[in-house]
Parts: C-alpha cells; sequence; structure tokens
C-alpha cells in the first residue's frame, strides 16, 4: 500500500523545484495526507503548511456551482431559472435564436457569454502593470457592460469557458438569497462544511504570492466577479471539501452535490461539465479511470483540485507561484487511482 504522506511529501519536493511554495493533500477513502515544501512567503521562513491560506482562483467556481445547488434544493432557485430575474431590476441580460440565459447556462459554461468582462481585455492592454486586472469589477460595470453583451453562441449550445459568467452567476445567487457572495459561500458551504480557512478575505496566514519568475506580486481582489475565482482557501479545507465529494461530508450537502453530477453538458467523446466540475473518462489504455477537476490561477497563485468519485480517491494541490499545477495534480491523481485499482 502507498504511503499517503510519503507521496505528497515527493510531489511537493519535486514542484518546489518551480515554486517559491507548495502544499499538497492526499485523500483515499478516510484516510488524508497534507505535506508541504518550500516557502509560504511574506516573512514567514518555513514551508505551507495544512493550514496556509492560498488564493484557489477559478477552484472558486465549484463552490458557486455548489452554491447554486444548494439553494435549488432548499428551492430559492430553480438550474433553468432565467438569470435576469435574479437580477437587480433594470438589469439587461443579452438572449440569442430566443434562449435566454439561465443559471445552468452560467454553472456549465455555456451562456454563450465571453471569457471576460466586456472591455476588461482593453483595459489589461492600455494598463498592463495594473496588478489586479479584475480589482475594478463592480456590479455596476458588470451589470451595463452585460447589457452591451453580444452573445457568441445560442445559450445551451456549446461549452465555452466564462469567467463573466461564473462570476454572474455568484452576483445573481447572493442578490436571490439578500446577502454578499463572501457571506452567501460561508452560509451554504463553509459553516456546514467547517471549513474555517475558506472564504473572500485576506487572513493573516496567507501566503506570499509570487510570478511564475518568482518575484512577489499583489493579491487579487476580484470585487464582485469573486463567483468566478475570488475564494481563499487552505490544504486541510480542500481535503475536507473533496472527501464530501467523495461522501464523506455532511448529510445536508449531500443532496445538492448530487445535483451538481446530475447536469452534464458534453464537450466531446470523453469529456463533459457538470456544475462546476470539469469530467474526463481516460481511455481504457488509461485505466479508463472517472476524473472530475478543476484548476485555478490568479497573479500569484495557482491550484488544483480533483477527484474520483468510483475509487474514492483526490487530491489539491497549492502553489504560492503563477506556475500551472495540472500535469502534477493529474499524475498524482493517477497514482492514487492505479493504487486504489490493484488494492
Amino acid at each position: 500500500m502507498t504511503d499517503l504522506g510519503d507521496l505528497a511529501q515527493r510531489t511537493a519536493d519535486r514542484l518546489v523545484e518551480r515554486h517559491v511554495g507548495v502544499a499538497v493533500a492526499v485523500v483515499a477513502g478516510d484516510d488524508v495526507a497534507i505535506r508541504g515544501a518550500g516557502s509560504a512567503g511574506g516573512g514567514s521562513s518555513g514551508a505551507p503548511g495544512a493550514d496556509t491560506v492560498f488564493e484557489i482562483g477559478s477552484v472558486t467556481k465549484v463552490f458557486t456551482s455548489l452554491a447554486l445547488a444548494r439553494l435549488a434544493v432548499a428551492g430559492a432557485v430553480e438550474l433553468d431559472e432565467p438569470l435576469a430575474r435574479l437580477l437587480p431590476d433594470g438589469a439587461a441580460v443579452p438572449s440569442r435564436d430566443g434562449e435566454e440565459i439561465t443559471l445552468r447556462h452560467l454553472a456549465t459554461h455555456t451562456s454563450g457569454l465571453p471569457r471576460l468582462p466586456k472591455g476588461m481585455l482593453l483595459r489589461a492592454l492600455v494598463r498592463p502593470s495594473t496588478p489586479d486586472p479584475y480589482a475594478g469589477c463592480t456590479a455596476d460595470l458588470l451589470l451595463r457592460g452585460l447589457a452591451a453583451t453580444r452573445l457568441g453562441a445560442a445559450p445551451g449550445r456549446r461549452f465555452r469557458y466564462s469567467n463573466l459568467g461564473a462570476g454572474l452567476l455568484g452576483l445573481a445567487l447572493a442578490h436571490r438569497a439578500g446577502t454578499d457572495y463572501p457571506r452567501l459561500v460561508d452560509r451554504e458551504i463553509c459553516a456546514p462544511t467547517g471549513l474555517s480557512g475558506t472564504g473572500v478575505t485576506r487572513p493573516a496566514l496567507t501566503a506570499q504570492g509570487h510570478t511564475a519568475r518568482r518575484r512577489p506580486t499583489p493579491a487579487w481582489n476580484l470585487a464582485d466577479l469573486a463567483g468566478a475565482g475570488g475564494l481563499r482557501s487552505t490544504a486541510a479545507d480542500l481535503a475536507t471539501f473533496l472527501r464530501a465529494q467523495l461522501g464523506s461530508g455532511p448529510d445536508d450537502l449531500a443532496e445538492a452535490i448530487v445535483l451538481t453530477r446530475s447536469t452534464e453538458h458534453r464537450r466531446n467523446r470523453f469529456a463533459w461539465i457538470h456544475l462546476g466540475w470539469l469530467g474526463q473518462r481516460l481511455h481504457p489504455q488509461q485505466g479508463g479511470h472517472l476524473q472530475l477537476w478543476h484548476n485555478g490561477a490568479t497573479g500569484g497563485f495557482t491550484s488544483f483540485a480533483g477527484f474520483d468519485p468510483e475509487r474514492k480517491v483526490a487530491v489539491a494541490v497549492l502553489s504560492n507561484t503563477q506556475r500551472s499545477l495540472d500535469a502534477a495534480g493529474f499524475e498524482l491523481l493517477r497514482t492514487l487511482e492505479r493504487t486504489a485499482a490493484a488494492a
């Protein structure tokens, strides 16, 4: 049997050859191991640990989609409810070919919306030195831009990854719930699951972010687009969150988790998207394993979270360096899957 601690430590040690600091969580059934390597930075001389806080970027989207599922189970929203019904009065939402954007479309990236809010790319080109390109994404700016946005395809027709869509989903859900996005995620996910280190605010134990060249860089604040990538979390919290995905979470979350996976939009024969999670079935020559995953990146951090609900294994990898973790995350997940299959 593979020692989970050794496996996590070997992964962390290998990653710090190109990353400033990393934290790795490995889950196999009821067993969890978390290891770190390198430096957390920000005045800390030690390696990141289980409770070190990282920006998790687009891994936030699976939290936003689970919040959608929670509200749907409670009857507060419907998956096929038009986005326009959840936004403030007077908000204009584009449509195409007679199809309106629904909450399901936003969570599965099939809304037809562009990747970024209207005008954002232009602002980034005009001010390329801006450390946080999303800082000005207030609700007012997002809704004004949305009214002038033209959809690239009719809603529901094809997959088109959209930070704008995910951010609008978080904004809309919070508006329907009569709160803001940070409180919504805390109420619907973090509090019932016991995720004490996960949220939008920046606590004292947050690691210092770095560019791909290992230079310190300021934190990101996604303002009202937080549902797309504004959360911070820890290796310990993500391990708990992933265990809930594997069936070891609180009962009142289980029905919502089932709902997130009962929705599916096929991208091709081997890949699809659920509410939030990206899914793939490996080729039989690669083991034929089922993998659900998401990655994330901000100006100074990267993240990867993935699991196999059939083999009951999961991994979370966090870095305070803007350099992809995908290859290491998938390799670690496949190692766990092979070990579980051989047991």
